[in-house]
C-alpha cells in the first residue's frame, strides 16, 4: 500500500469511529505508522492536529443532527462522546457560534468542516531545491523541552521557546558554542514518543564540552535530506514542510527513517525574504535499508 493510501486509509477508519472512543494508537496502526509520524504528518499537510479534525468532525455530524432530526441534545452529546450537556454546549459554541438549542431552531450559521481526501501534487509546480548528505553521527549541545503533539501544543509552546531564549540571550550563547559542519543554530525535534510527546531542542553542532546550564544530545550517522527555505520566518518554514510531505516524499523513493529531524537558522535576518535556512530530515529507502 502506497503513502498516500496508507494516510487515507487512517483518515477512513476516523470517518467510520466518529461514533467510537477511538484511539490515536488505533488510527496511526492503520497507516502503518508510529503515532508520532503520523500526527506529524497529518498535521503538516492539513494544519489540524488528528483530535481537532475528530473534535471538528464530530461537532459538524452533531450539527447536521440537530438540524434535521429531533434527537434530544443530551442523546447527541453522548453520541459524539461528550460527558455532560454542558462540555458539548461548551464546544459546540466554540466552533460553532451559537448553542446546540439556538442550532435546532436554525438560529445562526453552521461551520462545516468536510471529510478529508488526501490529494498530493506531484507536478511539483515550485521547485524544491535540496541536496542528499552522509553525515556521521555528532553532538549538539544546548536547552530542550518536552512537548505533547495534543491541542497543537507543539505549534505554539516552540515559537515560545525561540522568544524567551533569544530575548534572555539563551541563544546567543548556544551560537558562539557553534564549531561543527552544521552552521547555525538548530531546532532539532527528537526522542518522539508514541505516547504523544516530543523533545524539542534549540542547539548547535558543537565539539566543545557542555556548559553548565545545557545539556547534550547525540544525533546519530544517517542519510539526510537537505531541503533549501528561502524567505522570512515563521511562514517560509512550514511552507516547505509541508510541499516536502505532499510532493517530495510521495514521489521519491524515501521514507523519514524516524531519528532526530532539524531546522537550521544560519546568522542573517531571519525576517528578511532573502534569508535562507534549511531543513535536514534523515532518510531511508523505501524498500528498506540505507537511503541509496
Amino acid at each position: 500500500m502506497g503513502w498516500v493510501e496508507s494516510l487515507q486509509r487512517a483518515i477512513d477508519y476516523m470517518e467510520e469511529h466518529m461514533e467510537d472512543p477511538v484511539t490515536i494508537d488505533q488510527i496511526a496502526k492503520q497507516a502503518n505508522s508510529s503515532v508520532f509520524h503520523f500526527q506529524r504528518t497529518f498535521s503538516i499537510l492539513t494544519d489540524c492536529s488528528v483530535a481537532e479534525y475528530l473534535r471538528r468532525r464530530r461537532l459538524t455530524l452533531a450539527a447536521q443532527e440537530l438540524s434535521a432530526t429531533d434527537r434530544k441534545i443530551i442523546d447527541i452529546a453522548y453520541k459524539y462522546g461528550y460527558d455532560t450537556p454542558e462540555a458539548f454546549a461548551k464546544a459546540f459554541r466554540r466552533q460553532h457560534g451559537v448553542t446546540p438549542s439556538e442550532a435546532r431552531k436554525n438560529l445562526g450559521k453552521l461551520q462545516a468542516f468536510n471529510r478529508l481526501v488526501i490529494q498530493v501534487n506531484l507536478k511539483g509546480a515550485d521547485p524544491m531545491k535540496y541536496r542528499i548528505v552522509e553525515k556521521e553521527s555528532f553532538q549538539a549541545v544546548g536547552t530542550k523541552r518536552e512537548f505533547t503533539l495534543s491541542d497543537g501544543e507543539n505549534m505554539a509552546g516552540i515559537p515560545k521557546m525561540w522568544n524567551e531564549l533569544n530575548e534572555d540571550g539563551t541563544s546567543s550563547a548556544i551560537a558562539r558554542l557553534n564549531d561543527g559542519e552544521i552552521r547555525g543554530l538548530l531546532g532539532i525535534c527528537a526522542d518522539y514518543q508514541d505516547g504523544g510527546t516530543m523533545d524539542y531542542w534549540i542547539a548547535a553542532e558543537s565539539t566543545a564540552s557542555v556548559p553548565e546550564g545545557f545539556s547534550r544530545l547525540e544525533v546519530p550517522a544517517s542519510i539526510w535530506g537537505v531541503f533549501e527555505v528561502h524567505g522570512a520566518m515563521p511562514d517560509a518554514m512550514p511552507k516547505v514542510w509541508k510541499q516536502i510531505f505532499s510532493e517530495w516524499f510521495p514521489s521519491n523513493q524515501y521514507e523519514n527513517a524516524g531519528t532526530a529531524e532539524l531546522e537550521v537558522y544560519p546568522e542573517g535576518d531571519p525576517y528578511s525574504e532573502d534569508y535562507v535556512s534549511e531543513i535536514w530530515i534523515p532518510l531511508k529507502s523505501k524498500r528498506g535499508g540505507k537511503a541509496d
